[in-house]
């Protein structure tokens, strides 16, 4: 199952979760990676939703 959103192969610092929804959205990439650690700082669901999406999000091509 994947979902129809692909992970940035430019914008991308581990993964390319967080890039490619900043480019799926049109955000800025670092507005993006900003918001998501802000979302982070609960004990672990910021990195688990990570992992989650880093499996369900298209290879970049």
């Amino acid at each position: 199952m994947h979902i129809p959103i692909k992970r940035s192969s430019d914008n991308k610092i581990l993964a390319g979760v967080v890039g490619g929804l900043a480019e799926r959205f049109n955000w800025n990439p670092a507005v993006a990676r900003i918001l998501w650690v802000i979302i982070s700082l609960t004990p672990v669901s910021g990195i688990i939703a990570y992992l989650v999406l880093w499996l369900l999000m298209e290879n970049p091509e």
